[in-house]
């Protein structure tokens, strides 16, 4: 069997869970669930998720409601119907014993609910870049609740997102492939979810989950204008500061630079005991 072969990724659209779902399959080994981020669809991450299957991964990506030609949920957009959605998701594909789950941006926040919620489907959480932590720093260096950010702000702040540069010029075809037609098909979907998102303070799943020592690692990334490093930092503490990774590039790092994603899947799979703590990168 060829390399091409071994790595690939098998895309199909089948009926589950009431309705419609698209996702990716592929590899072999043991199985990793990857949760997308707002607006996109597990197909943005190909590049990414060819190289768990090459690492000897069974991958299943899995587009979220409402995103990636996936059926939305019939009308109650939270953090727990998403969780409850992919948990009946795993039980559709067949998957009978605990996944590690990756989760990206809000995509993280769902992996988050899923561990808390449905705790007998996942054997390790990495987030990458995720939701949840629900705190900024204000241009007085005071940290308050992310609710609280303006929109202005926001807005501003995600212009060096949507400006890319070097290598993240390359992957823009793909975001732009899945975002545009998912605003186009469920914009109503695709804001709701960002209102949630951008409120989403899990900090008292947080601290369940590290009262359970389920293996976690923390990522992100230190040019990050989407999820703060204020953020970050409260999201490890309520989980007791696990195994954290913080690597150079935007919010959609592992989106830009999938070769940088493959040298660091030995470091998020890694247990705690293996590293020092994160600490915050050189401004």
């Amino acid at each position: 069997m060829t390399e091409s072969v071994r790595n690939r990724l098998t895309w199909s659209k089948d009926a589950m869970s009431g309705g419609t779902t698209c996702h990716g399959l592929g590899g072999n080994g043991r199985p990793v669930l990857f949760l997308h981020g707002w607006g996109l669809s597990g197909r943005t991450y190909e590049p990414a998720l060819r190289r768990l299957i090459a690492a000897g991964r069974r991958v299943y990506a899995p587009s979220l409601p409402g995103f990636g030609g996936t059926s939305p949920l019939p009308d109650d957009l939270t953090l727990e119907t998403y969780a409850a959605w992919v948990a009946g998701y795993l039980r559709a594909v067949g998957v009978d014993v605990p996944v590690d789950v990756i989760g990206h941006s809000f995509g993280g926040g769902v992996a988050i609910q899923l561990a808390h919620d449905a705790p007998e489907l996942v054997g390790r959480l990495i987030l990458v870049n995720a939701i949840g932590g629900s705190a900024w720093q204000d241009g007085r260096g005071a940290v308050r609740p992310m609710a609280e950010r303006p929109l202005w702000d926001w807005g501003f702040q995600l212009r060096g997102e949507v400006r890319p540069s070097g290598r993240a010029v390359l992957a823009m075809p793909r975001i732009v492939r899945e975002a545009v037609p998912n605003i186009a098909r469920n914009p109503g979907v695709v804001w709701r979810v960002a209102s949630m998102a951008r409120a989403a303070d899990l900090a008292t799943e947080l601290v369940a989950l590290r009262g359970r020592e389920l293996p976690v690692t923390v990522t992100w990334s230190d040019r990050d204008t989407v999820i703060p490093f204020a953020s970050f930092v409260k999201l490890r503490a309520a989980l007791g500061n696990p195994h954290s990774v913080i690597v150079s590039g935007g919010h959609g790092w592992l989106i830009d630079d999938p070769w940088l994603f493959d040298r660091m899947i030995p470091d998020l799979f890694a247990d705690n005991d293996d590293v020092e703590g994160a600490r915050r990168p050189a401004a």
